[in-house]
């Protein structure tokens, strides 16, 4: 159906091109599952991930600018996953892109560390409370890995407690290749629940080397929560880790524990401190930052000077704007469309969960949620199934008005399937 036969009061449509019939060019997707196991580096971008299991979309893309994308059958589509949180100002952001390129043309990498390194240091240093001392990587897996480490070397013990999702790395993981001694030093604790914390830490019998924690996972984390990590860290000599690589300049500048009045050791910082450049940062007390000196933590591309140009760029915006409470105002904005395409359709089995810089569509159907998704692509707006979808400061108007009408048309369509 032809998107201009379709239309809904007080719904205004998106402008551009039909959606309806565009799908990823398919050579794409086999092509990249002939050379790339999973068809993708990336796991959550893969089909299965971002649409549900069994579920087919759009694969790659060709150019973003802004919050809009053109997949390589030539549809634009409003992109409202920004790169799994990586971009909060917008894709190709000129600032950003002007001083990469900038970058590129003055030699990204030598045999020398760039000044550029230092620079960002101390603007992390000037946002983040705590921060006394930085060091970077490429990414967010690197970076809490990193502050393990440190933590380890730091306390001399190996005993870890976290909650939330880290990367891929062994430490942390219990996937099939991952040795079982290395899993016996890691354990998962619930998200929120004090007494299941105090517990985890008793049974650590004196060899905890620290608490990491995602401060949202689905919702914020309650302030008693963060304030009994730092008391019972504070009681058995552990480092306190706050792992802020989604929230981190997307919910609060300096991150969410440290906004909450809690100061932890350490924090980790990626995704949106670079726009989209790989770049991730461990900063935290000197005293236990001092620790890295006596391990070794090393990256040969850590200082590479696309990804700090892009960071510099980002951080003096934080240090000049409220980038934070404009994303918040976005995403808000966001939910209240969707909140209205619920409420204008009647759908029933779904639920706008999260918070706003951070939201998602929760289906008590994985069906439903499959051809929802389905169908706000083809009107032209990219969701991602399960938490999260993200603002971005390029998120306008337009965007969001088309955002409603995608969403709107999505639900009527899979209650009509449903019916």
């Amino acid at each position: 159906t032809a998107r201009g036969s379709r239309s809904f009061p007080g719904v205004p449509e998106p402008h551009g091109p039909d959606h309806a019939a565009a799908a990823d060019a398919p050579d794409w997707g086999v092509r990249a599952r002939a050379v790339i196991p999973g068809g993708t580096s990336t796991g959550s971008k893969r089909p299965d991930a971002l649409y549900g299991p069994g579920a087919e979309g759009p694969t790659h893309y060709t150019r973003a600018e802004g919050c809009r994308l053109t997949t390589t059958a030539g549809a634009e589509l409003i992109d409202c996953t920004m790169a799994l949180g990586a971009v909060a100002f917008g894709y190709a952001d000129p600032e950003v892109s002007e001083a990469v390129i900038r970058a590129v043309r003055d030699g990204p990498v030598a045999g020398l560390a760039h000044p550029s390194e230092v620079e960002v240091a101390e603007m992390l240093c000037g946002l983040v409370p705590f921060a006394e001392s930085v060091r970077v990587l490429k990414s967010g897996a690197e970076g809490v890995a990193a502050a393990v480490r440190i933590a380890r070397a730091h306390t001399g013990r190996s005993r870890v407690l976290g909650c939330g999702y880290f990367g891929w790395l062994d430490w942390c993981s219990d996937a099939p290749g991952v040795p079982e001694g290395t899993r016996g030093a890691f354990a998962r604790i619930p998200f929120g629940e004090v007494p299941a914390l105090e517990e985890a830490v008793a049974r650590t019998a004196g060899d905890l080397a620290a608490i990491v924690i995602e401060p949202v996972v689905e919702r914020e984390a309650p302030p008693e929560w963060l304030r009994a990590v730092r008391a019972l860290c504070d009681s058995v000599g552990a480092v306190f880790i706050a792992d802020e690589i989604k929230t981190g300049f997307r919910v609060a500048t300096g991150g969410v524990v440290a906004a909450r009045g809690v100061a932890p050791d350490l924090a980790v910082f990626g995704k949106a401190m670079a726009n989209g450049y790989p770049l991730a940062a461990v900063c935290g007390r000197r005293e236990v930052m001092v620790a890295a000196e006596r391990t070794w933590i090393s990256s040969t591309l850590a200082g590479e000077r696309t990804a700090l140009a892009a960071t510099a760029v980002v951080l003096g915006r934080h240090a000049r704007e409220d980038v934070c409470g404009r994303l918040a105002s976005t995403g808000e904005a966001m939910r209240a469309a969707a909140r209205r395409a619920i409420v204008a359709t009647a759908a029933t089995g779904v639920h706008l969960e999260g918070i706003a810089p951070m939201w998602f569509l929760r289906f008590d159907d994985p069906a439903r949620e499959a051809c929802v998704l389905r169908e706000a692509r083809r009107a032209g707006v990219l969701l991602k199934r399960g938490p999260y979808d993200f603002p971005a400061l390029a998120h306008d108007a337009d965007a969001i008005a088309a955002l409603e009408w995608a969403l709107t048309h999505a639900l009527r369509a899979a209650e009509a399937d449903n019916a």
